[in-house]
């Protein structure tokens, strides 16, 4: 549109604002067929987004509409199709950037045969609880730390009140895993039996060694069954499941870094499951997610619920 266009009245009459108003619409179909031509010529020499499809420059690698790389690379292990900002293969379970240390995140010399940040070793480190050779700061078999880094992100995590909540209620859960409920009636009436007798005992002690009135203090663990157990089971899962929505790992810069605060924060005596944000994708750990630097959570699994993890193959 010209940059100053201005209908004038005129005392002679209505024929000059009609042909005013002519000319300013001649005017405007010109810049609308501009501005789709250069649509038109943007949509044929474009890269088109493979998540938003937003149309976006030749040349451009990123979309800048929704910020997720354009094109696909391959890995140079197994030539699957991967993204430009993604690390690890989800196909043969390899680190592909040799330009970045797995293990802190610094950048690294393909010269390097250890990295001069953290000090770890291309080859990969040996887990001394379980011999794993593993690419990353935590055991993908066992979870524990083998750097320093990892071993110093472990005691600050365990100082945040979220972990000890969490803590307490896996030990809870793994208590209750281990309980064996009533089976029958007549289980309950035997447990009562032997309750009675037990304090029976007690009883014959304590006034054996002179003791007027003693009190027998109740067992502090009973026997439930097995509806009563799996009521109490539920309502720990839960309780768990809450604390570790409220620890969900929020996206960072840093695969490395990403995959050392999630495994920092896996607690021990419940079997769990890393849901990642790129795919949303059930893995055994972040350290089979190609970017986890998008974040994720870890949720509770069942007993025999591994039919869905993409890394336990």
């Amino acid at each position: 549109m010209p940059d100053e266009i201005t209908i004038r009245p005129n005392a002679a009459g209505s024929n000059s604002e009609t042909m005013q108003r002519e000319e300013l619409q001649q005017s405007l179909p010109s810049n609308d067929t501009t501005a789709q031509s250069q649509t038109i010529a943007r949509q044929a020499t474009g890269v088109a987004c493979p998540y938003c499809h937003t149309i976006n420059d030749a040349d451009a690698s990123f979309c800048a509409s929704c910020g997720k790389p354009l094109r696909k690379g391959a890995c140079p292990n197994c030539g699957s199709e991967l993204d430009l900002d993604a690390d690890f293969c989800e196909v043969c379970h390899q680190y592909v950037r040799h330009d970045i240390c797995s293990f802190c995140g610094a950048s690294i010399s393909s010269d390097d045969a250890f990295c001069p940040e953290c000090g770890s070793p291309r080859g990969g480190i040996v887990c001394p609880t379980c011999n794993t050779l593993n690419n990353f700061a935590f055991c993908k078999m066992c979870g524990t730390p083998l750097t320093d880094e990892a071993k110093g992100m472990v005691e600050q995590i365990r100082q945040q009140p979220e972990f000890e909540m969490l803590k307490e209620a896996a030990r809870e859960l793994d208590e209750l895993n281990m309980q064996v409920p009533y089976k029958s009636e007549r289980d309950v009436i035997r447990d009562q039996m032997n309750e009675k007798l037990r304090e029976r005992i007690l009883l014959l002690l304590a006034r054996d060694k002179g003791v007027a009135n003693p009190i027998v203090p109740p067992m502090e663990k009973k026997r439930m069954t097995t509806e009563e157990l799996m009521k109490k089971k539920e309502e720990k899962q839960k309780q768990i499941t809450d604390i570790l929505d409220r620890m969900a790992l929020p996206p960072m810069a840093s695969p490395a870094k990403a995959r050392n605060y999630a495994m920092a924060q896996k607690p021990m005596g419940v079997r769990l499951a890393w849901v990642c944000n790129f795919k949303h994708a059930m893995h055994s750990s972040p350290c089979g997610c190609a970017k986890p630097q998008l974040g994720g959570k870890w949720i509770i699994l069942g007993r025999n619920n591994n039919q869905e993890i993409k890394d336990d193959k």
